[in-house]
């Protein structure tokens, strides 16, 4: 067994780069001993791994519609989600309802 008590600092620092190594690519190797065996069930029952987690499929929201548009400039428009825009926060603040600024 190594005595750690004997080896000077280069050596210790040295050996403890060299254990981080170790490490990495023994999780390298589990990682993928564990995709192998994924593969080999995904086949066994026809199907590739691929397939089983969706890769490649791009699960997109409908945008969605906007409900308040400014009575100043029709082009802005809000959905009403999320932070309120400038305008929204000026007309309110001058008395207006956001039932006045509904499309």
């Amino acid at each position: 067994m190594l005595d750690l008590n004997t080896l000077s600092l280069a050596e210790l620092k040295k050996l403890q780069k060299d254990v981080a190594k170790a490490i990495d690519n023994f999780h390298d190797r589990e990682r993928k001993a564990a995709l192998a065996e994924l593969e080999a069930v995904a086949k066994e029952r026809g199907f590739t791994l691929a397939q089983l987690l969706d890769e490649g499929v791009v699960k997109t929201r409908k945008p969605v519609e906007p409900k308040y548009a400014n009575p100043a400039n029709p082009s802005e428009t809000w959905t009403g989600r999320g932070r309120k825009p400038r305008w929204v926060v000026a007309a309110l603040g001058a008395g207006k309802s956001l039932d006045d600024l509904a499309i």
